[in-house]
């Protein structure tokens, strides 16, 4: 009993005291401590905010150490954090959880301090040395800055991140330059910039090559925004070249209105009066439109008011594009092309872009909009025209000019649009065309008299055709056409006794006549082949066309003829119709009962490849594209029954590079003098007399055509052979600030590998060579025309390009309009020399500035502008 006393006592008196003498007031203390910590956490509303509000996302290439005691991390190579929208990279990276810092640094090895902190917040990105960044205050102090704000780097020695909108930098560089090596910056000592926004510096030194210049600012704002932003644009000043005096040329301001419109406002000025105001604005909307317009405006003086050689003029251009995306409407499409003005405009223009404008002697303007009518044949067209000859000073418009076209239909083919016979075949199509036709001058243009010698009209035509195989080999084609005129104007004749003339009344009211005619031809391909047995020439394939045509078509114009006395005899009288003035004219006169003849010739050759021994096919080479003649014999006439014979010919030769055309006419009948005028008899010549011929001959070659291991493109540009190339230095973008050539791209930061030493220097010539002749029969035989053009270009390194266009009149024995154009490629800078060497138009412009339009006004340029006669 007693044992099991002591078992039972003893062990519970010795654990109880033992456990509540020593745990219990263990367990109290921390009991209590835990309850409250843990109520003040789980249940105070007024806890403070965690200054790390999203996970830190980190990884390093070799190690991450994490201390416990002090919370840290640390990174080691390539070490790479992502927080929010925080994005570091760099070589080391220390996390300070209770400071609530990141510091970054690169790492240095045996190429040197490598890894460079590189720091991307939103948009924006830093490059720089070391980097320490608070994310409780957001804020950051950065050593070695590099960034990039739109076009312009930064470079700060200190910098104070304050926030995302606010960096305060000390010692700072600016550039445009995307070399590591900066080839200039503007230098100031403390700066701020605000990211995507604008930059705001201090005293500021332009430095080039790391020389400092006597170019100073005492302060400067920079904008940075991604858009387009408002701003002056600088003139350029010219010295007095000319007898205007000073003046300022090409000074304005530019408007960014939005998104879709902007508008360029620019102006000259000089001391004599002399003024200029030029208008250009772009627009556009995705998927829908964009367009260019622009106006400029002149007024010229010239000499002192007062004296004999005093003059003013008053000049202006218009110029207009627009262009549907095909997106926009797949069934109807709206498009202007529009260049108006003064036809003295470019000749007697102040400012100095405008000087190769001044070799175009015609202004063209259309304005288009064409629909398609879907599911049926039918196709509209609305156009209204301008042309203009600037030597005559004459304006011919449409406004408008309406077209309605009906696609050829077969209403007798057969189920599913098969055509076998020839009434399946028998074809039917419809035109209508109207038109309000204005033709004026340069005076009356814009007046109300442009409207008084106007003309109206309407004119219907269809026709119908089929074809038939003759003869097994032969195309029997019969054809028939008809053509009603509508007219809304007529003329009216009178003898007038009193001074002896004929006047012409026009009156207003609608008249029509009817001409209708009808054909056949004959057809047929005959081809030969002569065949070589020896060297790469396999064999030469002539094709021959011959085809022989009938055609009818009575005399119209008889039934229409009215007379009128023409002079103070009573039996001189003069013929004439009321339809003599009328937009499409009079009806057709004389019977016609005409048998056409034309003949058309193809050379072709096959030639095989150079090694014979090559799996290559044999290549086909076109010798001659066209040999063409045409002429007709009139059964219906009494006289002179034959026409003139005429005839073309073209062909391409040296891999399509020289395109060769040649045209002329040849009179079957000899010519005799009839008061100085050359007048056809009925005899022929013992040959055929040549009366007129063209010959025109395009040639390109480059340096690269001597290039064998290259393998050139043909028409790589859309330049064909026959396509001649600009040889009056046209492409020259005269409304370009800088004058320099106009590219499809911009070759800032475009990366050139070089030669130490280059043996070849790239080089292009094209030219272009024209020539006309005439004979009358009576007077010897004459060139008109003979003159050769050339242009190209000459790389006499990879920065240093020489381009060229001129030409030279054999006949006069004087070269035309000369341009040279010398460019160099200063990497950040260009560097453009636009010369004009001789004749009326005698110029140059220098221009040297950087390429970035955000530094646009840090520029040097200098001009002599031609010295304009007014006409």
């Amino acid at each position: 009993m007693p044992t099991v006393k002591k078992d039972t006592v003893n062990p519970k008196k010795l654990d109880s005291l033992n456990f509540i003498k020593k745990d219990s007031t263990f367990q109290i203390k921390k009991d209590n401590l835990l309850q409250k910590n843990i109520d003040t956490v789980a249940n105070d509303s007024l806890k403070p905010k965690e200054t790390i509000d999203d996970l830190i996302v980190h990884v390093a290439k070799d190690y991450t150490i994490q201390n416990a005691k002090d919370q840290t991390i640390t990174l080691y190579n390539e070490a790479n954090i992502t927080y929010t929208d925080i994005d570091l990279k760099a070589g080391i990276v220390i996390i300070d959880y209770k400071k609530s810092t990141l510091f970054a640094k690169g790492i240095i090895d045996s190429t040197g301090y490598t890894q460079r902190p590189v720091f991307k917040q939103g948009g924006q990105e830093s490059e720089q040395d070391s980097i320490l960044y608070n994310f409780k205050s957001k804020r950051a102090l950065i050593y070695g800055l590099k960034t990039k704000q739109g076009e312009m780097f930064t470079y700060g020695e200190k910098t104070k991140r304050v926030n995302d909108s606010t960096i305060y930098i000390r010692k700072i560089k600016f550039t445009t330059s995307e070399k590591k090596v900066p080839d200039y910056y503007i230098r100031t000592d403390k700066a701020k910039l605000v990211p995507g926004k604008k930059i705001i510096v201090g005293f500021s030194n332009l430095v080039l090559a790391d020389v400092p210049t006597p170019l100073v600012l005492p302060f400067a704002y920079f904008p940075m925004t991604e858009t387009s932003t408002s701003g002056f644009l600088m003139p350029s000043f010219d010295t007095g070249s000319s007898n205007r005096g000073v003046g300022l040329q090409n000074g304005g301001y530019y408007f960014a209105i939005n998104d879709y419109v902007d508008l360029n406002l620019t102006g000259d000025a000089w001391a004599n009066g002399s003024w200029g105001i030029r208008t250009n604005s772009n627009y556009v909307k995705r998927y829908r439109f964009s367009g260019v317009f622009s106006f400029d405006f002149e007024n010229i003086i010239s000499g002192i008011r007062g004296f004999d050689d005093y003059s003013k003029s008053n000049n202006f251009n218009v110029r207009w594009t627009h262009s549907q995306d095909s997106k926009a409407s797949p069934n109807s499409r709206f498009s202007a092309s529009v260049n108006l003005g003064s036809s003295s405009f470019f000749r007697e223009s102040l400012n100095q872009y405008n000087v190769a404008q001044t070799q175009n002697n015609t202004f063209n303007s259309s304005i288009n909009y064409s629909k398609t009518f879907v599911g049926t044949p039918f196709n509209m067209a609305l156009t209204a025209t301008h042309q203009q000859n600037t030597n005559t000073e004459s304006i011919t418009m449409t406004l408008p000019s309406l077209t309605l076209n009906m696609n050829r239909v077969y209403p007798f083919q057969g189920k599913g649009g098969i055509k076998k016979n020839p009434i399946q075949k028998l074809g039917f199509n419809y035109n209508m065309q109207g038109q309000y036709l204005i033709n004026t001058t340069d005076d009356e243009f814009l007046t109300s008299k442009m409207f008084e010698t106007a003309r109206a009209g309407a004119q219907h035509s269809t026709s119908t055709s089929t074809n038939i195989k003759a003869f097994k080999y032969f195309t029997l084609s019969p054809s028939a056409n008809y053509e009603e005129t509508w007219q809304f104007d007529y003329i009216q004749k009178v003898y007038d006794e009193t001074s002896n003339v004929v006047v012409t009344d026009t009156l207003r009211g609608f008249k029509t006549y009817r001409e209708y005619n009808m054909g056949v031809s004959l057809s047929t391909n005959i081809y030969g082949t002569f065949n070589f047995k020896k060297g790469r020439l396999k064999a030469i394939r002539h094709t021959f066309r011959p085809t022989i045509s009938y055609s009818y078509r009575p005399d119209f114009k008889d039934k229409f003829i009215k007379e009128v006395q023409q002079s103070a005899d009573p039996t001189d009288f003069q013929e004439y119709t009321i339809f003599d003035q009328g937009i499409y004219g009079a009806p057709s006169s004389g019977l016609s009962n005409s048998i056409g003849i034309s003949l058309n010739n193809v050379l072709e050759a096959k030639v095989a490849p150079k090694d014979p021994d090559s799996d290559e096919e044999d290549e086909k080479v076109m010798l001659l594209n066209n040999l063409n003649f045409s002429s007709s014999y009139n059964i219906a006439a009494d006289s002179l029954r034959w026409s003139n014979v005429s005839f073309n010919a073209g062909t391409r030769l040296f891999k399509d590079k020289l395109a060769l055309n040649f045209n002329g006419s040849l009179d079957p009948y000899q010519v005799v003098e009839v008061n100085g005028s050359a007048v056809k008899i009925d005899q022929f010549n013992s040959f055929p007399r040549l009366t007129s011929a063209n010959l025109t001959a395009n040639y390109s070659i480059s340096s690269t055509d001597f290039d064998k291991s290259k393998e050139n493109d043909k028409d790589k540009n859309g330049n064909g052979a026959n396509n001649p190339p600009d040889t009056m230095g046209a492409n020259i973008d005269p409304t370009n600030n800088q004058g320099r050539r106009t590219t499809a791209k911009n070759n800032q930061g475009e990366t050139k590998k070089t030669d130490l030493y280059r043996a070849k220097i790239p080089w292009s010539v094209n030219l272009v060579y024209s020539a006309n002749y005439s004979n009358n029969g009576i007077d010897p035989g004459e060139v008109g025309v003979h003159t050769l053009g050339f242009s190209g270009n000459i790389e006499l390194s990879p920065k240093w390009k020489v381009g060229y266009s001129s030409g030279y009149d054999v006949k006069g024995g004087a070269f035309s309009f000369s341009r040279f154009n010398f460019t160099r490629d200063l990497d950040s800078w260009q560097f453009n020399f636009n010369w004009v060497p001789f004749g009326t138009n005698s110029s140059y412009t220098f221009f040297i500035g950087v390429k970035s339009s955000t530094l646009s006004d840090l520029k040097w340029d200098k001009n002599k502008p031609p010295d304009r006669v007014l006409f």
